[in-house]
């Protein structure tokens, strides 16, 4: 017993299930907050960049380009200055697809006579008119349907992380939401231009570019809605 909870712990392990029994009983751990650079899988956009312009200096002006007001733009526009992004995404897809083939093909060949002689050599039971008779039939019947609508409507508050050469701000959050035992998580990141947020520091998640929306979680309702491991590793080993 103890050489077969050896061999499986490797296992368990590999497929995430000693985070799963590590929380038995008990709701999912929220993340800590830490800075979106801190993470090890982030890594400075490198975008197409024009050539740098000296900005316009007027003597004797209050007004500063780039500025929504005689005191401060309002609106993010460094590292560190925070933005909400509105996610409503609303996806409908529908698609049908059918495809109908039909073929039909017969040959007849006969030999009775080679050189003005009969073919004698042939059995009786034969006939040298038709020696080759052959006949084929193919059908094909594809019907295709693909149904799909999605709607997500969020809010999030993201930080700008970058500041690119042409004014460009690359930015990245992340929300996280306890309920009960489960544990939903949102992350949106991409690239925005200052001109299109709004007066209230907000923008729309279509006006990302490069963007990343992410809307999953974990717990006991999405540790259900997974098949098990066993049937996974099936699904990718068995031909059938």
């Amino acid at each position: 017993m103890r050489l077969l909870l050896l061999l499986l712990l490797p296992l368990l392990a590999g497929c995430g299930a000693a985070e799963r029994l590590s929380r038995i009983g008990r709701a999912p751990d929220m993340s800590p907050v830490t800075s979106p650079t801190a993470d090890p899988a982030w890594r400075p956009v490198s975008m197409p960049m024009p050539n740098p312009q000296d900005a316009p200096l007027v003597a004797n002006s209050l007004w500063r380009p780039g500025s929504r007001t005689f005191l401060r733009d309002q609106r993010a526009a460094q590292v560190g200055d925070l933005i909400t992004i509105l996610v409503s995404i609303q996806d409908e897809a529908d698609l049908q697809n059918r495809t109908q083939r039909t073929r039909n093909g017969q040959d007849h060949m006969g030999l009775p006579q080679v050189f003005g002689m009969q073919t004698r050599w042939l059995p009786r039971a034969a006939s040298p008119d038709t020696l080759i008779d052959a006949s084929g039939s193919q059908t094909t019947d594809g019907n295709g349907t693909v149904k799909r609508t999605e709607t997500i409507t969020l809010r999030l508050a993201a930080t700008v992380t970058q500041v690119l050469p042409n004014g460009n701000l690359v930015v990245a959050g992340r929300q996280e939401v306890r309920v009960n035992s489960e544990l939903r998580e949102l992350q949106v990141a991409g690239v925005i231009r200052p001109q299109d947020i709004a007066s209230d520091n907000t923008i729309k998640h279509d006006r990302l570019a490069e963007a990343r929306i992410a809307y999953g979680g974990r717990g006991t309702l999405s540790d259900l809605q997974q098949p098990r491991y066993g049937q996974q590793l099936l699904d990718i080993f068995l031909p059938f």
